[in-house]
């Protein structure tokens, strides 16, 4: 009989994703050589290699891959069995996995952490800032309890709650205050600045400008604050999320517009697992994000 443990399935499954040695011992918490050692037990009691290692990286072999999709349905059913009895208390204990998107994570996390640690000040929070995509597939693999997302996400295995809706303004160079506001139609006409694909809010910034692909004389950033900083250098302009006008504007020589009607706009919501235990849980804390983003906008109106 092949004795295998969960401790081993978990330093694998770090290994898989990071695909170093390094950078999966310290997600684990442990020293390199001991996460080493555990692979190679597992390998031997396997009888086959998992992994092909190289100088800088480790690859899975093809049938790391195949043993990976096993351990992966194993360690979510394994935490799911922890979810169910935290679920039995009929609170939120424990720990939480939440993945935001990179728009709105800088801008309503801290306010969304404050709130849920004032709810529960032992609960353990785990926080993955990425794009949706990647957040996705995470939540399906049971690596994240739940996502904020921009909505609609249309998976039939995941729960939709939509929290709030917030409008996209147009940042353009300090020179242009007071300019009238440009029609989608002429935005088309400019240089815009879009963040690098992977990014939904790219996708609903060229929507909005009734644009299926990005022309190649648009210019890509991989933030929010890089984007306005290229509008305040005169290179362009672009659209933000409203949220993140007062933290990506203040620093920055830059004029903010709003735009006519139809104004473009966003939803943002929380979505998980259909199969969670956590439902109740996590209903609780998509009310804490809605009143956090309710707050947000408060303090900017005042």
């Amino acid at each position: 009989m092949i004795n295998l443990t969960l401790k081993q399935f978990r330093y694998f499954e770090a290994l898989a994703l990071h695909g170093h040695f390094g950078r999966a011992a310290e997600t684990c918490a442990i020293t390199q050589p001991a996460l080493s050692m555990q692979i190679k037990e597992l390998e031997t009691a396997l009888g086959t290699d998992l992994f092909e290692r190289g100088a800088r990286q480790v690859r899975l072999t093809s049938f790391g891959e195949a043993f990976a999709l096993r351990v992966r349905d194993i360690l979510r059913q394994t935490d799911e069995l922890a979810d169910i009895a935290r679920a039995a208390k009929n609170q939120l204990v424990g720990r939480l996995r939440i993945g935001v998107i990179p728009t709105i994570a800088p801008y309503l996390l801290p306010t969304i952490i404050g709130n849920l640690m004032r709810m529960n000040a032992e609960l353990d929070l785990q926080l993955r800032e990425t794009v949706t995509p990647k957040l996705l597939t995470e939540l399906a693999e049971g690596r994240l309890d739940t996502a904020i997302v921009a909505l609609p996400i249309s998976e039939p295995s995941l729960t939709e709650v939509p929290l709030f809706s917030e409008d996209f303004v147009l940042i353009r160079p300090a020179e242009d205050e007071g300019k009238p506001v440009p029609s989608r139609e002429r935005l088309r006409e400019m240089r815009l600045l879009l963040l690098e694909e992977g990014h939904c809010f790219r996708d609903q910034a060229l929507s909005f400008c009734n644009m299926a692909a990005a022309p190649r004389e648009l210019l890509d950033g991989s933030s929010l604050s890089t984007l306005v900083q290229m509008v305040s250098a005169g290179i362009g302009v672009t659209l933000i999320p409203e949220m993140a006008m007062a933290v990506e504007t203040r620093s920055a020589s830059v004029s903010v517009a709003r735009f006519n009607d139809p104004t473009p706009q966003r939803s943002v919501g929380m979505v998980w697992r259909k199969t969670s235990p956590l439902a109740k849980q996590l209903g609780q804390v998509a009310e804490v994000v809605r009143l956090s983003a309710l707050t947000l906008r408060q303090q900017r109106a005042a």
